[in-house]
């Protein structure tokens, strides 16, 4: 039998498109909600965006990653880790 072969998946490249996917969405919302939630508490407009962000990266920013840079994401560049 033959052992499966590891998988090269790079948690490092992924939390770094994650990042630059997220940074905007969070920035524009912030924008948005900010103004709308004038006088609310932190926690209360937390409660908002929270919801809005998890929704927007399970279903649009994540499979946009694994998408368009899944060949980045599953490979290590010149022999090294990661």
């Amino acid at each position: 039998m033959s052992k499966p072969a590891a998988s090269s998946f790079s948690r490092p490249r992924f939390a770094l498109l994650v990042a630059l996917g997220v940074y905007p969405v969070v920035t524009a919302l912030l924008y948005l909600v900010f103004p709308l939630t004038n006088g609310w508490a932190l926690w209360q407009r937390t409660l908002v965006l929270v919801p809005v962000i998890v929704i927007v990266m399970i279903w649009a920013i994540i499979p946009l990653i694994h998408r368009r840079f899944g060949a980045f994401l599953h490979r290590s560049g010149r022999g090294l880790p990661g």
